[in-house]
């Protein structure tokens, strides 16, 4: 295979994520009205282009990617390469998902009074404050209730009232926390990857931020799920260097974005008691219990604090009503409800209803049997978290191509070149091209994800079999046993 430079790959990148935000201009997930006449359509020929370019931009981006992994480039020029990528993308309209009209929505039924817990975007007047947002949201989001704790509600309630609801300037704002969100994760990083040495902390980079599907939904889409990990991530790194009150205070603001980064709390919770000295019970407890008390104090303030109500508690199961093509969970229980409602007249919901709960209670399995192999000192903790939620996301009742970062940003930082990094490295190439930029989900993307699904797969075993042993720095690998060394 041909191979670049560290900067021919930069170069590179950065054409085809140039290409994609202009492409995203025409072909992007642009709002049904916007009174500025920026974000406004082209007409289908000038449509079917620009998406052909966004497209065409992300393959190159991907190809830039994969290159850049094996190009030896250290951890400062991969700071510059993230810049050069993410750069193009800051001023393009919504990519991949309406998503953020829901935040800004949200924000201003907040900012109005509305219990954003009870109702959907739709109560909003489409003449006043985030009434562009509003007609904007994807069709059954209108009158869903938010899925969101109330920390990321008030930030979107601040954006709100900051721009005062224009459609653009408000895009732009959500933009920059999406962006507060890639720096914070930087940090948290590299301060993870640093444990394996320079080629750790370039790895984790690579792996973690750098990765083509975090900037096409993270700064492309917006989604919150990189303010999400970014908390997350910021508290393990606190838990990690013995200041886990404040870990767990951070990952208890994880939580009030979205609730999977509970997830983590047992896996601080996991150091915590490893880290703790006296009689066992007393050492399980203390991590079982006081984690989970902090994030949740944490929680109960924050709530209060943003007078949005402890709605979100009854709003968790919202998403999974909704069905996407790439939860097992849900594609196994329609088929089997269907099937049953063929041959006996079953009703095929609760089929497919029992079917996710199994999925789920399979996926705290799992979790859990992590923990135990983590608490035993099988597994480095942190490593097992991102196995969890890798798992938790595999066995979902709804399953999004950006969920996947949840458990990948984490394991970029302690086994990027492991058997799951790899298996991670893949995917990401594959599910980015799921969902077109206008946010749609079309047949063809789902062809392109699993041709690069299979393309990635013959490289990476090329690889595997071909390329010699890389000489790995000192820390924490999968599978080995011992918690990796405390900076």
């Amino acid at each position: 295979m041909w191979a670049m430079s560290a900067v021919g790959y930069r170069r590179l990148g950065a054409a085809g994520s140039v290409a994609t935000a202009v492409g995203g201009w025409a072909a992007g997930t642009l709002p049904a009205r916007d009174p500025w006449g920026i974000w406004v359509p082209h007409g289908p020929g000038v449509t079917a282009a620009a998406a052909v370019l966004a497209y065409t931009g992300l393959t190159l981006l991907v190809v830039a990617w994969w290159g850049y992994g094996r190009a030896g480039a250290s951890v400062r020029e991969t700071l510059t390469t993230l810049a050069w990528w993410a750069a193009p993308l800051l001023l393009a309209p919504p990519l991949y998902s309406a998503d953020v009209y829901s935040y800004i929505a949200q924000g201003a039924m907040v900012l109005e009074g509305h219990d954003v817990y009870g109702a959907g975007p739709s109560v909003l007047d489409p003449a006043g404050l985030g009434g562009d947002a509003a007609a904007s949201v994807g069709g059954h989001w209108t009158d869903t209730p938010a899925p969101y704790g109330p920390v990321f509600l008030v930030l979107a309630q601040a954006v709100t009232w900051t721009t005062g609801g224009p459609i653009v300037p408000a895009v732009l704002g959500m933009r920059l926390i999406a962006v507060a969100a890639l720096a914070l994760t930087v940090w948290a990083l590299r301060r993870l990857g640093r444990e394996r040495g320079e080629e750790g902390e370039r790895g984790a980079l690579w792996l973690g931020a750098l990765n083509p599907l975090l900037l096409m939904h993270v700064v492309g889409g917006m989604h919150n799920d990189g303010l999400m990990i970014a908390l997350m991530l910021v508290g393990v790194v606190l838990a990690r260097r013995g200041r886990w009150i404040l870990g767990s205070a951070a990952v208890g603001l994880a939580m009030m974005v979205k609730s999977p980064a509970a997830v983590a709390l047992l896996f601080i919770g996991v150091i915590v008691g490893r880290a703790a000295t006296g009689p066992r019970v007393r050492r399980v407890a203390k991590g079982l219990l006081v984690p989970g008390v902090i994030a949740g104090a944490v929680a109960v303030g924050a709530t209060v604090a943003a007078g949005t109500g402890f709605g979100w508690l009854r709003t968790q199961s919202v998403a999974g009503t909704i069905h996407t093509a790439l939860s097992a969970t849900s594609d196994v229980g329609l088929a089997l409800g269907e099937l049953l409602h063929l041959l006996l007249g079953a009703d095929p919901d609760p089929v497919k209803a029992a079917v996710q709960r199994l999925g789920l209670a399979a996926a705290l399995a799992l979790i859990a049997h992590l923990a135990w192999r983590s608490a035993r000192g099988r597994l480095d903790p942190v490593h097992a978290l991102g196995l969890a939620l890798v798992a938790l996301v595999a066995l979902s009742p709804m399953v999004q191509p950006w969920y996947l970062l949840w458990g990948a940003t984490v394991v970029a930082a302690t086994a990027w070149d492991g058997r799951a990094g790899r298996v991670l490295m893949v995917l990401s190439a594959a599910l980015v091209y799921e969902t077109a930029p206008s946010g749609r989900t079309p047949a063809y993307g789902f062809a392109l994800a699993a041709l690069a699904c299979v393309v990635g797969t013959v490289l990476v075993r090329r690889d595997t079999a071909t390329a010699p042993d890389r000489r790995r720095a000192p820390g924490p690998r999968e599978g080995e046993r011992g918690e990796a060394r405390t900076p």
